[in-house]
């Protein structure tokens, strides 16, 4: 498991040679990320990529969860009073009918449930899912990242962010690298664990 160092850099030369340093110290590039304000010039650094700085993830999770249960709501109304094509009778009609007999089997209730209308409100259920994921990536994929909004200031005030990666036994040691050669940047904390993705 890794962690996540922020770090803030006040120019575009203190954050080349931190890289420098960081690729010394055996930091991969895929663990290095720069953020900047919009349009600023990060040659020779490597940027962050939008699943780092904007909000994707979580509206897509939001969204698979909300959409989920959206369609598992819809699909269960259409289950209990429509009956569908090749139907004789809607899903609330067969289960009523398994309960008023007196002498009701847990085969008539699988019986009853395997009806094409409770199929049916499983796929909506995905279905709501899947739109409710996609739909809310677009919106998220526009929203920056709760985890940067401190930096705001910063950014604006033309100072770049660094986000470095490391596993969680070399956390000390950069930590000390960067404070050691580095001292104009300014450590800005440590998150406990880094997302799978970003």
């Amino acid at each position: 498991m890794r962690r996540r160092i922020y770090w803030l850099l006040p120019d575009l030369t203190s954050a080349r040679r931190t890289m420098n340093d960081l690729l010394l110290a055996r930091i991969g590039d895929a663990h290095i990320h720069f953020v900047a304000r919009e349009n600023a010039d990060l040659s020779g650094l490597h940027a962050a990529n939008l699943l780092q700085t904007s909000d994707l993830l979580r509206s897509a999770q939001a969204g698979l969860v909300i959409g989920g249960l959206g369609g598992a709501v819809i699909g269960v109304l259409a289950a209990m009073f429509f009956p569908i094509v090749g139907g004789a009778e809607s899903g609330l009609a067969a289960l009523r009918a398994v309960f008023a007999s007196s002498d009701w089997s847990g085969a008539e209730l699988r019986s009853a449930l395997d009806s094409p209308q409770w199929a049916m409100a499983a796929v909506l259920a995905v279905l709501g899912g899947l739109l409710g994921a996609w739909s809310s990536s677009m919106i998220g994929i526009a929203a920056p990242s709760g985890r940067l909004r401190r930096f705001e200031g910063a950014l604006a005030d033309g100072q770049l962010l660094l986000m470095v990666d490391v596993p969680r036994s070399r956390v000390q040691e950069i930590e000390s690298l960067l404070q050691a050669t580095h001292p104009e940047a300014h450590f800005e904390g440590v998150e406990p664990d880094v997302p799978a993705f970003p």
